[in-house]
């Protein structure tokens, strides 16, 4: 599910900030690692190493900053 709140968040902060300079560079920076996540969970070999706590602790991190970074900017 957080792959898909990426997603949306990068596709919103899209349209939202449309006219600022760099607003494409800002939303692909959040929408690229929720698509790579989506896109790991398709592959039986990696899905099953994301199941792991560690992995999973660490995909949190990188999710939660990608939405303070997609509020910050």
């Amino acid at each position: 599910m957080g792959s898909y709140l990426l997603i949306a968040i990068g596709l919103i902060n899209l349209r939202y900030q449309t006219g600022h300079t760099g607003v494409v560079q800002h939303s692909l920076t959040i929408i690229i690692p929720g698509a790579i996540l989506l896109a790991t969970t398709w592959i039986p070999a990696i899905a099953k190493k994301l199941e792991g706590k560690a992995v999973q602790a660490a995909s949190m991190a990188v999710g939660l900053m990608l939405i303070v970074y997609a509020v910050i900017n």
